[in-house]
């Protein structure tokens, strides 16, 4: 059985989250993030956050928020780690870490092997590094598309801690581990029925298909 970590993303309601502890996922994400279709408010993200106290960890994502908006988030949710997936710099990511106490998971869009080389500068901050397709300039949010990169780009990671995302779901993901060697996943759109909605089935699908390995 594959001690592969799994993430599922963009968790908003109660029957998807505990679908997805029961498929046995090491992690749920949570997207605070308006402009996303999985986006969840203060309060839904309070009612989430205490069903999944102390069984599964809990992922707070962000886009290039602030500190005031980030002590909400804390404050409603308790996460176990945060996820920054915008533009912040690496010692913003460190700024981050240093006032809330909390590992941070940095995102980083990859569509070159410079992208992927450019990921070193947040190695000695980000407790863990999230490769995922890099978006179009004019997209509207920065992952959650549902979009491959090359795999092929992360043959020579020199990140001990990182997490393949994009485009993955139960058909492809046993591919992608054999191919990148990818010590965890990250999935968000390959697990829904309609685009911000989960589907049970899938998740644990998904889950299955990495454990299998």
């Amino acid at each position: 059985m594959s001690d592969t970590l799994v993430k599922i993303c963009g968790l908003s309601s109660p029957e998807t989250l505990l679908a997805t502890i029961a498929a046995g996922a090491d992690m749920a994400g949570f997207v605070f993030f308006e402009k996303s279709p999985r986006h969840i408010d203060l309060e839904t993200a309070r009612t989430l956050g205490m069903l999944a106290s102390g069984r599964i960890r809990k992922v707070a994502l962000t886009v290039d928020a602030d500190d005031d908006a980030l002590e909400a988030i804390v404050d409603h949710l308790e996460p176990d780690l945060l996820q920054l997936h915008g533009r912040e710099t690496p010692a913003r990511v460190a700024a981050v870490k240093a006032r809330f106490g909390l590992p941070a998971i940095k995102a980083i869009g990859v569509a070159t092997a410079e992208d992927v080389a450019a990921a070193q500068s947040y190695e000695d901050v980000a407790d863990i590094l999230l490769f995922d397709a890099k978006p179009a300039p004019d997209a509207a949010i920065p992952g959650g598309a549902g979009v491959q990169f090359d795999w092929d780009l992360l043959r020579n990671i020199s990140a001990k801690h990182w997490m393949l995302s994009g485009g993955l779901d139960a058909e492809n993901v046993a591919q992608a581990l054999r191919r990148t060697g990818a010590p965890a996943v990250d999935v968000s759109s390959g697990v829904e029925r309609e685009r911000g909605v989960k589907d049970a089935g899938k998740i644990s699908a998904f889950l299955e298909a990495v454990r299998s390995l």
